[in-house]
């Protein structure tokens, strides 16, 4: 039987799902659509406005008259994975458009990639329309040509990830994100509302919030009535009747005021907190505020008010000027913690990053064992917190089912693709995609569980 492994890149989105064949004589355009769910987003806007022109979307390079890729730029790896999927797309279509974070560094790309019809930065929606239209003209039949209400969208009808915001004013020494994404931009709320409110019309069982930092919502409007609109902004997600799970929620103190909602079942009780680290001088390196003595405390608040809350972080190992003893402070910290979701990078330089000029850069052999350390003990908490749920009953809600009627499904305290799954193998014939169904969980694994129909 199937299992979930730890996922080595917990912010890849998942994969494209693309719908109907386009009709005969249709101009098609394809999309590959490289790096987190926010770009994901990106990717569903710009087939959306694609769709509403008269294009159909392909699913391969051999129907589609151009090629979109979206690429990534956060980790060297990530650009290298950009790079080769636009090569790909050149040799097997030969047409083609390069938009997304990559597209912040034009130079970069036609220097690999000299044949790209055009190159645009992130959401930079116009510009890639105005591309494609120069590569392959619309033409449009009004009779046939019908948009969903709800957009195109790449995910699965269940699920819908939901952007409310743009860019980010934290100064990571690491990141770059800033400087391609720009400062905080919050969607209104009317505007992010009424999006979430077609969405669950058309089907959409969880809503997924993201953003680049989904706790700072709203707090770039200047006359702003809240003080913290993220607050308002779940209560009245929670009231469409959908799974509501918030991802990227930098940890302020106002978080506490989440978890009420939480505790009630307005939203998920999930949090996906980006640490990054435990130890004050690897933090003060990395210029993030936190401490790991005061990210206990809060987390300790959380779970007295919330006691299902799950709990998702990823972290970097092997940071400039990391040292043993500061490692171990990071594992320690996450003994005491005890993470339910745990995702790991080996620090990589990405060109723009400021940590690139910090001394004491950490020797790869080094970051790998640190990074085999780091899951060992991640996998060992995450196998006795899962243990501890056989015998309990929860909801989930069915992601897939297979030909041999295996179910694969997620818990509350499952995100898509990056979490793991509950699977059921009997009794399933009744089930469909989407549904939302009481089990009983009987068998446990590292990531996994497996359940019967309650």
């Amino acid at each position: 039987m199937s299992q979930n492994p730890p996922n080595l890149r917990p912010d890849l989105a998942p994969r494209a799902r693309l719908g109907d064949a386009p009709r005969a004589g249709q101009p098609t355009i394809g999309m590959v659509s490289l790096g987190c769910p926010k770009a994901l987003v990106d990717s569903e806007r710009i087939l959306t406005r694609l769709r509403a022109e008269g294009y159909g979307i392909s699913p391969d390079y051999s129907g589609a008259d151009a090629v979109i890729v979206n690429t990534c730029g956060f980790l060297d790896s990530a650009k290298a994975e950009s790079l080769d999927a636009i090569g790909e797309a050149l040799t097997e279509n030969g047409k083609v458009i390069v938009t997304g974070c990559l597209g912040a560094e034009p130079e970069y790309i036609t220097g690999a990639h000299p044949k790209v019809l055009a190159v645009t930065g992130p959401h930079q929606y116009e510009q890639v329309l105005d591309a494609v239209h120069g590569a392959v003209p619309p033409d449009p039949d009004p009779f046939i040509d019908l948009l969903p209400s709800a957009g195109v969208k790449l995910t699965p009808r269940h699920f819908s990830y939901l952007k409310i915001s743009e860019g980010c004013n934290h100064k990571c020494k690491f990141c770059i994100i800033p400087d391609m994404r720009g400062k905080l931009a919050s969607r209104p709320a009317r505007a992010v509302l009424r999006e979430a409110e077609k969405l669950v019309e058309n089907g959409v069982r969880e809503l997924l919030v993201i953003s680049q930092d989904t706790s700072a919502y709203g707090t770039d409007w200047k006359d702003r009535e809240a003080k913290f609109p993220i607050l308002d902004l779940a209560r009245d997600l929670g009231s469409l009747g959908a799974w509501v799970r918030m991802h990227y929620v930098y940890p302020y103190p106002h978080v506490r005021e989440l978890i009420p909602l939480m505790a009630e079942g307005r939203v998920l009780p999930y949090l996906d907190i980006p640490f990054q680290h435990a130890h004050p001088d690897t933090l003060r390196r990395m210029a993030r505020p936190a401490a790991g003595s005061r990210t206990l405390d809060e987390i300790a608040a959380w779970r007295a008010a919330c006691p299902d809350i799950t709990l998702r972080s990823t972290f970097i190992v092997g940071y400039p000027g990391e040292t043993e003893a500061e490692f171990q402070t990071l594992l320690d910290w996450l003994d005491e913690a005890q993470l339910d979701r745990v995702g790991c990078f080996k620090y990589e330089n990405v060109a723009g990053a400021r940590s690139n000029a910090l001394p004491d850069h950490v020797a790869e052999e080094v970051k790998q064992d640190r990074w085999e350390r780091f899951m060992e003990k991640a996998q060992a908490i995450s196998e006795a917190k899962l243990a501890a749920k056989v015998g309990q009953r929860m909801d989930v809600i069915v992601d897939e089912i297979d030909a041999d009627g295996i179910a694969t499904c997620r818990t509350k305290a499952d995100a898509p693709e990056i979490d793991g799954n509950l699977f059921i193998d009997d009794g399933t014939d009744a089930l469909a995609v989407g549904d939302i169904v009481r089990v009983e969980v009987d068998e446990a694994s590292d990531y996994d569980l497996w359940g019967q129909l309650a």
